[in-house]
């Protein structure tokens, strides 16, 4: 059926403005992004080398945020249960010297469990418990007495605690230093890498960017010196 003039004008009137479809369109888009990087999963940037080999410096990665529990977005306080952490997951926790920070490490010791190193050698409850992301580049045995990085403990992890140690152990600030970490304080559990870069040190992705394109300005050759995308890392599931 046709429809008339009136029908028209009414149909008319209740067309919305295009800028207000894009501006509603564009608030449920921030909603829903909030929600998810909230409840969901959330992206991290790795920018020091403590978890080499098993994530670069460069490396941007997922958290699932589901892992260890529905958590308040705001305190951080599990409201509902899900997993519970498992020794060698990768987790993103809250830094316990440094709320305003995130540190990434590996899980070590669970609560409950007797946690001793002896000349790098990471010990379990009596038991020698390696990983073999573990990396050692200094060849000297720091005494106890000096520092904890070779010859730590033992120590027991407390109840709703976890022990954390970087894969690069002699170049890692982890629970040997700083001690244990609460489950009221872990993020989520590491899952995969969305996108990696290497380039000149110390410099932020878009000035590294920059200094590819210029390179092609001005010679018409990519500067990977500059910035260069690891394509093999893209989509690799961490472990």
């Amino acid at each position: 059926m046709a429809l008339n003039n009136q029908d028209k004008s009414q149909q008319n009137n209740l067309k919305k403005p295009f800028w207000r479809e894009y501006g509603e369109a564009l608030v449920i888009a921030l909603v829903l992004a909030m929600v998810i990087r909230a409840f969901v999963v959330q992206a991290f940037s790795i920018p020091s080398g403590s978890m080499i080999p098993t994530l670069l410096v460069g490396d941007y990665l997922l958290v699932n945020k589901f892992s260890y529990g529905i958590r308040n977005p705001f305190s951080n306080k599990v409201m509902i249960p899900t997993w519970k952490p498992q020794r060698g997951d990768v987790v993103v926790f809250i830094f316990p010297q440094d709320p305003s920070k995130d540190y990434i490490k590996r899980l070590i010791g669970l609560p409950g469990d007797r946690i001793q190193i002896i000349n790098k050698k990471v010990y379990v409850n009596g038991e020698l418990y390696q990983v073999p992301q573990a990396r050692f580049t200094d060849n000297e045995l720091i005494p106890a007495n000096q520092s904890p990085r070779d010859n730590f403990g033992p120590v027991v992890v407390p109840k709703d605690s976890y022990f954390f140690m970087g894969d690069n152990r002699d170049q890692s600030y982890d629970s040997r230093f700083w001690g244990f970490v609460p489950m009221k304080d872990l993020r989520g559990k590491a899952e995969v890498i969305y996108f990696s870069w290497e380039g000149s040190d110390h410099q932020p992705l878009y000035q590294a960017f920059a200094g590819g394109l210029k390179g092609l300005l001005t010679h018409m050759s990519w500067d990977a010196g500059s910035f260069k995308l690891r394509w093999q890392r893209l989509g690799k599931l961490i472990h």
